[in-house]
């Protein structure tokens, strides 16, 4: 997959974190995005931030371990109670379950996906702020639970069922 044109300057990284099957992540690489997120975010986090879509991103290429750790640092410094950290938590549960399902645990993996379903029910149920510029704003959350939901109804999860944020679009 090919990055989108605002987080182009930032590299892949060398290769994939899978726990127990690589040593160590591509820290340095990580590193460069994580640089970008200010130590708090006023009001909302944007929709366009380089961080926040690069961690987007990294997740639509495979690279799971590395998009919950740059998604987690934009989480932290996004405003207490806020509509995106709602959305943030949901998108770091999705990442988490496709590096379970990577490493082949199914069941770890369908916790995480309902998880990651309810967040996305608590942020539909969270009324939008007018700025219009935000992470939540515009980003297809019922299309995302309903792809959740037929994941979910399967009977048994596999490597192949990994969610790419990619597959709903954005509003």
């Amino acid at each position: 997959m090919s990055m989108p044109p605002s987080v182009a300057n930032l590299p892949l990284p060398r290769w994939a974190y899978v726990p127990g099957e690589t040593i160590e992540a591509d820290h340095d690489t990580l590193w460069q995005a994580k640089a970008l997120v200010p130590s708090r975010f006023g009001g909302f986090v944007p929709a366009r931030h380089p961080a926040l879509r690069y961690g987007i991103a990294l997740n639509d290429a495979g690279y799971f371990w590395e998009s919950q750790e740059v998604l987690e640092a934009v989480w932290a410094a996004a405003p207490q109670g806020g509509r995106e950290r709602i959305l943030l938590r949901a998108c770091i549960l999705i990442a988490n379950a496709n590096l379970r399902l990577r490493i082949q645990k199914p069941r770890a993996a369908a916790r995480l996906l309902g998880e990651a379903q309810q967040e996305l029910h608590a942020l539909n149920a969270r009324k939008a702020t007018a700025a219009g510029d935000g992470f939540a704003d515009g980003f297809p959350a019922a299309a995302l639970i309903e792809l959740l939901k037929g994941k979910l109804a399967r009977p048994k999860l596999t490597k192949a069922d990994w969610v790419a944020f990619s597959a709903v679009g954005r509003g």
